[in-house]
C-alpha cells in the first residue's frame, strides 16, 4: 500500500484529505506542522507528500526547498491563495503540482493517482539498461531507465517534471520547441496549469546542469520561439 504524508495544520482539511485517500486504498500519515513533517520525512519512507504552504514552525516553501534535492518523490503543494507568484515559487523550489483551497477532494485523489502512476513508470523499470537508455552529451549523462542524471560523474537530483523535460529536450536536440509544445508534451492537456510552468522548470534545470545558468550552453532560449537543446 502506498504511503502518503499530509503536512497540513488545518485539522478539518487534513482529515478530509486522509478520508478520501484512505477510501482509495492509500495509507496516510498526518503532520500538523512543518517541523514534524521534516522529522517524519527523515525517519520514514513515503511515496508522495501533500504539503501546505502556511505552516507553523517552518513554512511549506522552506520545507520544500530543504528536502527537494534529497527526496525525489512527488510533492503536491496546497495554497490558500490563488496567487500566481506562490504557485511559481512552489514549482521553482521543485513541487510537482499545486492545488488552491478550497478544492474538490476527488480532484486531489485524481492528482495523487496521476503523479504516483507517472513516478512508478519512471522508477520501476525491469528492462536491463542498454546504450539507448543512456544519453551522453559532453559532461552530462542522462540514465533514462535508472531515472538518474550525472554532471561530471556527480549525480544531480531532479524532480519528476524536471527529469521528463530534460529527457524530452535531450532526445530531440537542435529543435526549437515553444513553451506551449513543451507543456502539452510533459504536462498534457488535462493538467490544470499554463505554459508559464515550463519556464520555471527550465530555470530549475539550468541551475543544476549549466556552468553559467545566465548563459546556458545546453538549453538555449530562442527569443519569441521557445527553447532548444544544443549538442
Amino acid at each position: 500500500m502506498q504511503h502518503i504524508l499530509i503536512i497540513e495544520d488545518d485539522e478539518d482539511i487534513a482529515e478530509i484529505e486522509q478520508d478520501y485517500l484512505e477510501i482509495n486504498q492509500y495509507q496516510t500519515t498526518i503532520a500538523s506542522d512543518g517541523l514534524t513533517g521534516r522529522k517524519l520525512l527523515n525517519e520514514q519512507s513515503f511515496d508522495l507528500v501533500i504539503l501546505d504552504i502556511m505552516l507553523p514552525g517552518i513554512n511549506g516553501f522552506q520545507l520544500l526547498k530543504e528536502i527537494r534535492d534529497r527526496i525525489s518523490i512527488p510533492i503536491l503543494m496546497v495554497t490558500a491563495k490563488n496567487e500566481t507568484v506562490d504557485k511559481i515559487r512552489g514549482l521553482g523550489f521543485g513541487a510537482d503540482d499545486y492545488l488552491t483551497k478550497p478544492f474538490d477532494p476527488a480532484e486531489l485523489v485524481a492528482r495523487v493517482k496521476s503523479h504516483l502512476s507517472r513516478y512508478d513508470r519512471l522508477t520501476n523499470q525491469t528492462v536491463q539498461p542498454s546504450n539507448q537508455d543512456v544519453l551522453n552529451i559532453n559532461e552530462l549523462s542522462i540514465h533514462k531507465k535508472a531515472w538518474k542524471v550525472y554532471l561530471n560523474e556527480k549525480e544531480i537530483k531532479m524532480a519528476n517534471r524536471e527529469f521528463e523535460l530534460l529527457v524530452f529536450l535531450a532526445e530531440n536536440p537542435n529543435i526549437v520547441f515553444s513553451k506551449e509544445q513543451l507543456f502539452e508534451q510533459i504536462w498534457g492537456f488535462d493538467y490544470c496549469g499554463d505554459s508559464a510552468t515550463v519556464a520555471v522548470h527550465i530555470n530549475r534545470i539550468r541551475e543544476k546542469i549549466e556552468k553559467n545558468p545566465s548563459k546556458p550552453a545546453y538549453i538555449e532560449t530562442i527569443w519569441g520561439a521557445g527553447y532548444r537543446f544544443n549538442i
